[in-house]
């Protein structure tokens, strides 16, 4: 099975990258998704989050906005934070790739926000990058509820840059333009990958 790894800066277009795949017959594992149901009502991370930092459980989940007030720009909690739910994270991911193996798939994607920040590029064949022009991306990302210049400045210093994570891609996809574009190269990507699958062959084995 080929493993591609989904990636890009907050507000470069990822999740509608990872929407595009779905719909083109992959399967997608999303960390991001993992996350919010680790952290919801009766979610195997929600006790440990409460002991660590006690008074953001709110009606048997985590209330993610005062976690995010606790954790955002105090790398201590924040560590303490990724201690927790990284493990369970990946033990998630693990759990899907086994059910794809048995399901004989030939590819899967790993949707991960901080792939390159976590090392993650090491579990999969080939990384997709999403990338869009900066303005662009100021544009998506103060729309968002409760966002302001200062905290996606925040955001951005944590992330390895864009320019970055496109000169280490395998492939990068572009989504400033429209929909119609995005989705023309992820088809290609994903022909690509089918019909070149032998040059993965030699690294399969790690993931056996």
């Amino acid at each position: 099975m080929i493993l591609l790894g989904l990636t890009g800066s907050i507000g470069m277009g990822k999740s509608t990258a990872a929407t595009m795949l779905r719909a083109l017959g992959l399967p997608v594992h999303d960390a991001d998704a993992t996350v919010h149901r680790l952290l919801g009502k009766g979610g195997a991370a929600v006790a440990k989050v409460d002991a660590a930092f006690p008074g953001v459980v709110s009606q048997g989940a985590v209330d993610r906005r005062l976690l995010g007030n606790r954790v955002f720009g105090d790398d201590a909690s924040l560590r303490r934070l990724e201690k927790i739910l990284h493990p369970m994270v990946r033990a998630a991911e693990r759990r899907f790739l086994g059910r794809m193996r048995r399901q004989r798939r030939k590819i899967a994607v790993l949707d991960i926000p901080l792939l390159y920040e976590t090392g993650g590029e090491a579990r999969v064949d080939a990384v997709i990058v999403v990338s869009a022009p900066a303005r662009i991306q100021a544009l998506r990302v103060l729309r968002r509820p409760g966002m302001t210049p200062q905290k996606f400045r925040a955001i951005l210093a944590k992330q390895i840059s864009d320019s970055e994570k496109r000169r280490h891609a395998d492939f990068v996809v572009t989504t400033g333009l429209s929909r119609a574009h995005s989705l023309r190269q992820l088809k290609q990507i994903v022909r690509l990958t089918r019909d070149n699958s032998s040059r993965y062959k030699t690294r399969r084995s790690r993931h056996a």
